[in-house]
């Protein structure tokens, strides 16, 4: 077949789904009432030329201030709802949570080979087995017990701090909480390498490959599912070897790290972890291998989701940046906790600017600008509005509108952890990190990320100060980072400087490496 002969074959039918999708979309539906409003859509493309590629949740925020709380958009056939504020949210996805758990069908999930992890999963008997398996052993009770292991490597963390602190990227990017040395060591019993750990390294470039595909629009597979049966050579099918490469890498994620633990097994050198504790269960009460599946997939997930928390680069470009609230937040420690010796998840309570610190990490910059996608399992209105079943997508959320609504949170953009504080100087109740998700989505290992990060921004706070870097002619070093794209967002690498509180400082966290 000559090249204009498969190009055509391709087109027409991908014109006839495209017309298809087009008139039904602008057909409306049958229930009489109206979708939410929302930008007017061209005709057959709806509102893709109105999506930016980059950093679409910006757009996602202005359409709120136009359109309110809650939008309605099209790409192609495609219906968007967009969730623009935490009302919205929680009374779709708390209050309805069994009408909006599902995912929505992506083409481009399944061919790069993302499709195993609980995020991803449809509201099936697949999803049920993996989060009850995922649940017990992050539940709170479960997720205290990891505590030991957590302060180890924030301990780990802080030495390497000491040595190498121009190396902070890299060390914030193995040591992450709730993240990769942690992870790897409750999962699989794993003890990552300081920098330039290879299961690290895997599963960085696999999460990396997953952020630039997951956003509306990143691949036309999604609007065209046709489009996957595809081969890479045709016009717009480029993706099919970015997909090829990726689900390698996510194989390996997978795979090689799972194989560590069972080999550890059959040596009789295994140290107690999540999975060696679940593969054991499974032999000894004789369960099939699919179960053996469902374990490596949990073990990924729990991985996967550790690598996409990016609040340590956050935490660092502000301290250098607001250097009176880190002094406030120092003042605490020490007056709280003394100079003699780091602080420990039991003080936690004491903590409370702290604690108001942690929170407004995470509202600031949220790791997750638009979560992922919600499907509806029916046909449902909200407030006079249709929403409907099924192949149409609801975006589960729009962080930069709920975390930056100016109606909670006065002066959004400006970093200020006493917005948590009432007038009377106490820690208000809103305790809730958007990052974690809603309903039945709700990020299940959000009870140990939680502490971990806590107690990491406590113990840097407790032994260092952070400063911006200096140029060889003593100059302050301007920060101005720039976040990443795609379905993660994290600060790009940035100077800054990392030096010992004191003496005393410097000998406690030497120490560590003794306990």
């Amino acid at each position: 077949m000559d090249f204009p002969h498969a190009l055509l074959c391709v087109a027409i039918p991908l014109l006839v789904v495209l017309g298809v999708k087009a008139v039904s979309s602008w057909l409306g539906n049958s229930s009489g009432l109206p979708f939410p409003p929302g930008p007017a859509p061209r005709f057959i493309t709806g509102n893709l030329h109105d999506i930016p590629a980059q950093q679409p949740w910006l757009t996602y925020t202005d359409w709120k201030l136009r359109y309110g709380d809650i939008v309605h958009a099209r790409i192609f056939g495609q219906h968007i709802i967009l969730v623009n504020s935490l009302k919205t949210a929680t009374d779709l996805f708390e209050k309805r949570s069994h009408l909006y758990s599902d995912r929505p069908a992506a083409p481009m999930i399944d061919l790069i080979g993302w499709d195993f992890t609980l995020g991803f999963i449809p509201y099936t008997n697949r999803w049920r087995q993996q989060r009850r398996l995922l649940h017990q052993s992050f539940r709170p009770d479960a997720a205290r017990t990891y505590r030991p292991i957590q302060m180890t490597k924030i301990h780990d963390f802080l030495r390497g701090l000491l040595s190498k602190p121009e190396d902070f990227v890299a060390l914030y990017k193995t040591h992450e909480p709730c993240a990769a040395a942690i992870i790897m060591a409750t999962m699989y019993g794993y003890q990552v390498q300081p920098t330039e750990d290879h299961f690290v390294a895997l599963s960085e470039k696999a999460v990396k490959m997953l952020s630039d595909a997951a956003l509306p629009g990143a691949a036309a597979v999604n609007a065209f599912p046709l489009l996957r049966h595809l081969p890479g050579w045709l016009p717009g099918c480029g993706f099919q070897y970015f997909a090829a490469e990726c689900r390698k890498r996510t194989e390996e994620m997978q795979q090689v790290p799972f194989d560590f633990v069972k080999q550890n097994m059959r040596d009789g050198t295994n140290a107690k972890s999540i999975v060696a504790t679940l593969l054991e269960a499974n032999q000894v009460e004789g369960r099939s291998c699919q179960l053996e599946q469902v374990i490596k997939e949990i073990s990924a997930t729990a991985y996967a989701g550790a690598l996409t928390v990016s609040s340590l680069g956050t935490f660092f470009y502000v301290m250098a940046l607001h250097p009176e609230i880190q002094q406030k937040a120092q003042s605490e420690i020490d007056n709280v906790i003394g100079t003699h010796r780091l602080p420990e998840f039991e003080d936690r309570a004491s903590l409370p600017y702290i604690e108001a610190l942690y929170r407004e990490v995470m509202r600031w910059k949220p790791v997750l600008p638009l979560g992922v996608p919600h499907a509806t399992i029916a046909d449902d209105i909200y407030e006079g509005y249709f929403i409907p079943k099924g192949e149409h997508v609801l975006m589960e959320r729009t962080w930069q509108a709920m975390t930056h609504d100016e109606s909670i949170y006065p002066e959004p953009d400006r970093f200020n952890p006493d917005r948590f504080f009432t007038a009377d100087g106490e820690l208000n109740d809103d305790n809730t990190v958007l990052a974690f998700g809603f309903g039945r989505r709700i990020c299940v290992g959000r009870h140990s990320a939680d502490a971990t990060i806590w107690a990491t921004i406590a113990s840097v706070l407790s032994a260092f100060t952070i400063v911006k870097a200096k140029d060889e002619a003593g100059n302050e070093i301007d920060i101005d980072p720039v976040y990443s794209d795609g379905m993660i967002s994290h600060p790009r690498p940035f100077k800054c400087s990392i030096t010992p509180r004191s003496e005393l400082a410097q000998n406690l966290v030497e120490a560590t490496a003794d306990l």
